[in-house]
Order: structure tokens, then sequence, then C-alpha cells
């Protein structure tokens, strides 16, 4: 019996509107390049498993700003590499110019509000465990997320990151809960499933584009409303 779940913010319960792929479209055209937007939409979850992979290995908001920068030019390059375009440093960081130019918001998938409204009323306790580099409501200005959450753990506020153990021991102290009652729902497996993994917990890995490989110590979902037939 599962007392709590977990989740990710980005890509998890929200996303970039509009979709990061078309913005990433529109910048690149500025350059003559055409890339259709589905080489882009796989290129961007590589480039995702690259940032995943650099905040295991240490975390993004304890870097300097020079290291920061570094790690947003290869995250570019790591996208366009996987949708066939090769950029230079230089160029990827001209792209991430134009993109940081063109303003975005950010809003919940359709399975957000009717997931998280389900478990609750199931009795389970439903938490926010999230690398943010500032508050939920700084990143999530257009939308009150946290009014259908029961407790918000962002590494901004607590100082640690997925997928580091402590941030998990945070928010299984705000559930009150043992490791073991408890499934972490993430889009990214360096952050999310192996910290969830490396904590105790039970990942499902929600993969809604269908693009990610097996791995044999996770179950993969393709919607949140999957996430009932766990509990």
């Amino acid at each position: 019996m599962y007392k709590a779940v977990f989740f990710d913010l980005v890509n998890t319960l929200v996303r970039h509107d509009p979709w990061p792929e078309e913005r990433q479209q529109r910048a690149l055209k500025q350059y003559g390049i055409e890339v259709p937007k589905k080489d882009l939409r796989r290129g961007f979850w590589a480039a995702n498993d690259y940032f995943s992979r650099e905040a295991a290995r240490s975390p993004i908001e304890q870097r300097s700003p020079e290291e920061k920068m570094e790690v947003f030019i290869e995250f570019e390059r790591a996208w366009l590499r996987e949708a066939g375009v090769e950029v230079s440093r230089e160029q990827a960081a001209k792209l991430l110019e134009l993109l940081r130019l063109n303003t975005e918001g950010v809003v919940p998938f359709d399975d957000t509000v009717p997931a998280l409204a389900e478990l609750r009323n199931r009795g389970i306790v439903v938490g926010l465990v999230s690398n943010l580099d500032m508050t939920l409501e700084q990143f999530c200005p257009d939308f009150d997320l946290a009014s259908h959450l029961d407790f918000v753990i962002v590494s901004h506020q607590v100082g640690f990151e997925k997928p580091h153990p402590e941030i998990f021991g945070v928010a299984l102290e705000r559930a009150q809960a043992k490791a073991s009652e408890v499934i972490m729902v993430g889009d990214q497996y360096h952050s999310d499933i192996a910290g969830a993994l490396g904590s105790g917990i039970k990942p499902l890995w929600l993969d809604r584009d269908g693009v990610f490989d097996d791995h044999v110590d996770c179950q993969r979902i393709g919607n949140l409303m999957e996430i009932l037939e766990h509990v």
C-alpha cells in the first residue's frame, strides 16, 4: 500500500509553452537551418538526458556562472546533434541567446490536475520534488500548481538536487512516509529514476513520447493517469 506519490515538475506535470521544439525551430530558421519538429523533439529528449547526467554528476545550481553556461551550451549542442545538426560552441551560444529572447510560458499537461485530484481523493499524499533554481511560484506564475499538491520541495530552497538522497529524505519527512510506501514519477532517468532507486523508492518512468530505451530496474508509463494502476 502506497501512502505518497512524488512528482518531478518540468515535462512531468508542466511543459513549456510553446513547445521547446517549436522555439528551437524558429531560432534555427534565423540561420537558414530547417529541421523537422519530430527530429527536434527527439533531440530535446537527448538533451534532457545529457542535463540529467550533469545534474547527477554535480548540482547545476552550485556551479559557477561560467560552468552553468558551458552546461547549457552543451545542452543545445546535444539537442541539435540528435536532430541531425552539428553546430560549434559559438553557434550554440548564439542560438541560446535567440531562445532566451523569445519569452515562453509554463502550462500543465492535460492529465496533471485530474491525476493529482484522483490520487488525493484516494487519500494519497502528492508532493513535488524538483531541481528548480527558483520557487515554484516564480516558475509557474500563471498557474497555481501548489494548490493541487500537499507539499513542494525544490532544490533552490533545500540545497540538494536529485538524484542525491538528501532531497528525497526531505520529501519523505514531509510526506510522513517510509521509502517503501512511496512512488516517484519523473521523465529523467538519471535524476528521477536513479535518484528514487537510490533512496529505496519505487520509480515510474514517464515516457509521454515513447522515446526512451527500456531499463529493467523500473516500469514505464505513458501518461499520469496510469499511476492509478500502481497505487
